[in-house]
């Protein structure tokens, strides 16, 4: 039997927000008519618009939304979200749908909605996850900004108080602090954040810049940006030689590795945040078999990749596998010092270039007095640093280093190049018998929308290679074994099976790769049983 105060109820429910609002005496009716101007200018949720103008608190506007549609409001502003609980829906079906997993409860997992009436999306959710779905709404602009933070950055869950900032920042209604623009930059899952002058604060994901929709900085935003990190020692220094790289950490928001530098007579700032742990090399994409190469007593350890493409984590995770298994002393040097090592079964001693030790090449000339076991070199630019990298890796050291380099072939041309032409010769000799294993990476969009995963091309120096490198012809390993073999895989191929996997896009992958017409040939080529 329905009762007069179901039917209200009913009634109720079927009116537009707007009227109810100024019906409820929460808007006037000027201001109704302004959201609907705005909202036939941009579009979008009414709610959400008067939320935006300031014409409506969030409280009002949830408790107008449950009465609609009878079931309970969220403030996502207010909730945080364990990754497991993200993940029981794919990334895609968040964003086609436009629900979020907000919490599971047995069998019931709570899912916020838009239109918590939508009952095709909520029995399609519930046949194909195995539970019972428990609808409730949550604005529009709250939840789209949310499954926006989640599409860049999955993996750290959902935290409301983060999002409810980056929402603020994002609609530029004031002039960040330096905190709010890191908290956002982590939340973001961004590569890098880029201050510049006449250009709002931007950041990288993947290899896509956004700018905030914020104003554009001025070049005393710049300098005061760069203060603030920068000693009064540091900001003199930096003065003098025009850029400056360095660390910066914040108990609550972690490590940073911060670029300082001078454009057109103005200061440019480019931040990347480093990872609070070693990922296992699973979640990075680094093969097991990797770790045969970094347990060996002597050698040279070579990975390359272009700038943000992952070289120095690779190399740190290499490090961290030789640190968790063997007792002997390790030695680095780097450029700024990114990833933190304690103490395992190793000694590890981080030495930063232009504060522990002057430069690359001092530290190289110095570090066998240290009786290191392992050396780590963060990047060996200069043809000096090379030679004693390449004679501690032929007389009973591990050598690990990143270079600059378009593949792992090129790098051994790249090395014997750097000397003279008379010593070439011994350069050879001596690399293809102090080599172990070359890599060279890209970090390539993945196709859910959950960051970037790794393609790895190596190079084995196994028997038949060392032949290649003393004859100079190491440019016919990528001809002669493009297609694969156990002592080389080109990028190509790497590429190829990640989507194969089912992991990112052909168009992706063309991106990154090598040869078109050889890549396509190898993503339209059956799988081998």
């Amino acid at each position: 039997m329905i009762t007069e105060s179901t039917f209200q109820d009913q009634r109720t429910k079927k009116r537009r927000i707007g009227e109810q609002l100024l019906d409820d005496g929460l808007i006037s009716a000027e201001q109704l008519q302004q959201v609907l101007h705005r909202q036939v200018q941009v579009g979008g949720k009414l709610g959400s618009i008067m939320i935006e103008m300031g014409f409506v608190a969030i409280d009002d506007l949830l408790d107008l939304l449950s009465r609609k549609f009878g079931v309970p409001g969220v403030n996502l502003y207010q909730r945080n979200i364990d990754k497991t609980v993200l993940h029981l829906l794919p990334v895609e079906k968040m964003v086609t749908k436009r629900v979020l997993p907000i919490a599971l409860d047995g069998q019931n997992l709570v899912l916020a909605m838009v239109n918590p009436q939508d009952f095709t999306t909520i029995s399609e959710l519930e046949f194909s996850i195995g539970k019972k779905i428990q609808p409730v709404v949550a604005p529009a602009y709250m939840l789209d900004s949310a499954i926006r933070s989640i599409t860049t950055n999955p993996d750290n869950g959902l935290c409301g108080k983060a999002l409810a900032e980056m929402v603020e920042i994002e609609k530029g209604e004031k002039s960040p602090n330096l905190m709010s623009l890191l908290r956002y930059l982590r939340k973001a899952g961004a590569d890098d954040m880029i201050f510049t002058a006449g250009s709002p604060p931007s950041i990288k994901v993947g290899n896509t810049l956004k700018r905030l929709a914020i104003p554009a900085l001025t070049p005393e935003d710049c300098i005061r940006y760069a203060r603030e990190m920068f000693s009064d020692d540091q900001w003199q220094a930096f003065l003098k030689k025009t850029d400056h790289d360095f660390t910066v950490s914040s108990s609550e928001l972690g490590r940073f590795r911060v670029a300082v530098y001078r454009q057109r007579g103005s200061v440019a700032i480019t931040i990347r945040p480093i990872a609070d742990q070693m990922p296992p090399l699973a979640e990075l994409n680094l093969p097991e078999w990797i770790t045969k190469f970094a347990l060996r007593s002597q050698g040279l350890i070579l990975v390359s990749s272009p700038a943000g493409h992952g070289k120095t984590t690779t190399l740190s995770a290499l490090v961290d596998i030789i640190n968790s298994s063997r007792g002997c002393n390790i030695i680095t040097m780097e450029d700024p010092v990114e990833f933190l090592h304690k103490h395992k079964k190793s000694n590890i001693s981080q030495r930063e270039v232009g504060r522990d030790v002057a430069s690359f090449d001092q530290g190289m000339r110095h570090v066998l007095r240290h009786s290191p076991d392992v050396i780590v070199v963060g990047e060996m630019r200069d043809k000096d640093t090379f030679r004693i990298a390449l004679q501690a890796a032929n007389s009973g050291h591990l050598v690990l280093s990143t270079v600059h380099s378009d593949n792992s072939t090129s790098i051994i041309e790249r090395v014997v190049n750097m000397f003279e032409p008379f010593e070439q010769n011994l350069i050879r000799m001596t690399l293809a018998e102090s080599l172990l294993i070359s890599l060279s990476q890209r970090l390539v969009t993945r196709k859910d929308g959950r960051g970037r995963v790794l393609a790895l091309e190596y190079f084995i120096n196994s028997h038949r290679m060392k032949g290649f490198i003393r004859e100079g012809k190491t440019h016919q390993v990528r001809t002669q074994m493009q297609t694969g073999s156990d002592d080389f895989a080109s990028i190509d191929i790497a590429l190829s099976q990640l989507v194969k996997k089912d992991l990112v896009r052909v168009e992706d992958g063309l991106n990154h790769c090598e040869d078109d017409s050889f890549f396509r040939g190898l993503v339209q080529a059956p799988n081998k049983k």
